[in-house]
């Protein structure tokens, strides 16, 4: 970026330079991260995963470009337990199919490491970021680099012992993607509050609440499709028959039941989501029945939607036994819940002004 481009957007020389570009760019960000997920989510849905059996930053960005080059990348793949156990006889063709999922998933990861440093080196030469906001966006910046090797270490946890990765390393994975996406929504966020003066004060309980049980619901949603077990149990509101199904607890010791007892995660997600929907309507009457805060009401009636449309959504997709397009479209929404839980969280850390009547 050229000093006459900088001076082209500050609001005057002397005054500190309009810093509405760098929303626009942090929220560009935050859409190509839920873009990422939702990719991630269709990569594990169609087997595709494990489909790419080496981690090669730079090499990697080429697909096969030859046919020995596919024959090649076709016999790593053999060699792994999940062609052995579940795709034992695979044709060349549906290999590329799922290979090409896996290799977008990875190249849409590079592409938004290159859409972050570029913007972020110009608009630092050209002085739009202080010192306290610079450090702020490389501390996100190397939260994305780790992003990839936590990839790659789910990845791997698939290629010996395993016919898929393991739910730990997924919801690892997937709960620090939730977070980078966080970390820039709050960040563009407060570029606006700073622009307006607006003032802050410590946030109210119950939007402090809200952030960690949707945190809490995502995990427990990448541990249910670690363990596949949303293709099980396939009622609602009843499971295996009853509200409280036996079995909870099969597994010692107690503690495993709860990351690796399909039975007992896929309850713990309907509990989630139950108090989650309780917790995210009782705020958002409270807040219709006062005048203040307007921005934290808005974004609490989003948020209520929001979780409406989900919980629906995802009984939809269990009793139809998960399939990818609603699978896809569930976890999906589980992101957009959770930047709306951050939105609300920030209104109400940065009320707006009640609009005079």
């Amino acid at each position: 970026m050229t000093a006459a481009m900088a001076h082209a957007i500050t609001s005057a020389a002397g005054k500190a330079p309009n810093l509405a570009p760098v929303r626009v760019w942090l929220f560009a960000l935050a859409g190509l991260v839920l873009l990422m997920v939702s990719l991630g989510g269709a990569t594990r849905l169609t087997g595709s995963g494990l489909s790419i059996t080496e981690w090669q930053p730079i090499i990697g960005t080429l697909p096969p470009l030859t046919d020995a080059d596919w024959q090649e990348a076709f016999r790593k793949y053999q060699q792994i337990p999940q062609y052995e156990y579940l795709n034992k006889g695979m044709s060349l063709d549906a290999f590329k199919a799922i290979f090409w999922w896996e290799w977008t998933h990875r190249n849409l990861g590079r592409l938004i490491g290159i859409a972050f440093l570029l913007p972020f080196l110009c608009f630092l030469t050209a002085g739009y970021l202080s010192r306290r906001l610079g450090l702020t966006l490389a501390g996100i910046f190397a939260l994305g680099g780790l992003q990839g090797l936590l990839g790659w270490y789910m990845v791997s946890s698939g290629l010996s012992e395993r016919v898929d990765v393991s739910q730990y390393r997924l919801a690892l994975h997937l709960g620090l993607g939730v977070l980078i996406l966080a970390a820039l929504l709050w960040t563009a966020l407060s570029l606006r509050a700073r622009a307006q003066g607006a003032p802050s004060q410590a946030p109210g309980c119950a939007a402090t609440a809200i952030v960690p049980l949707v945190f809490l619901q995502v995990i427990l949603g990448a541990l249910v499709a670690g363990l596949k077990a949303g293709h099980a149990y396939n009622t609602w509101p009843l499971m295996d028959g009853r509200l409280i199904p036996s079995g909870l607890w099969a597994i010692e010791p107690w503690y495993l039941n709860l990351f690796e007892n399909a039975l007992t995660v896929q309850f713990n997600h309907r509990l989630v989501a139950y108090a989650l929907l309780l917790a995210v309507f009782w705020r958002a009457v409270v807040l219709a029945r006062s005048r203040r805060d307007p921005g934290a009401r808005v974004s609490a009636g989003c948020l209520a939607l929001a979780v409406t449309a989900q919980l629906g959504l995802g009984i939809y997709t269990l009793i139809s036994q998960v399939p990818p397009l609603l699978g896809i479209a569930h976890q999906a929404m589980a992101v957009v819940l959770f930047a709306l839980a951050v939105w609300h969280l920030f209104e109400t850390r940065h009320p707006r002004l009640a609009s005079r009547c």
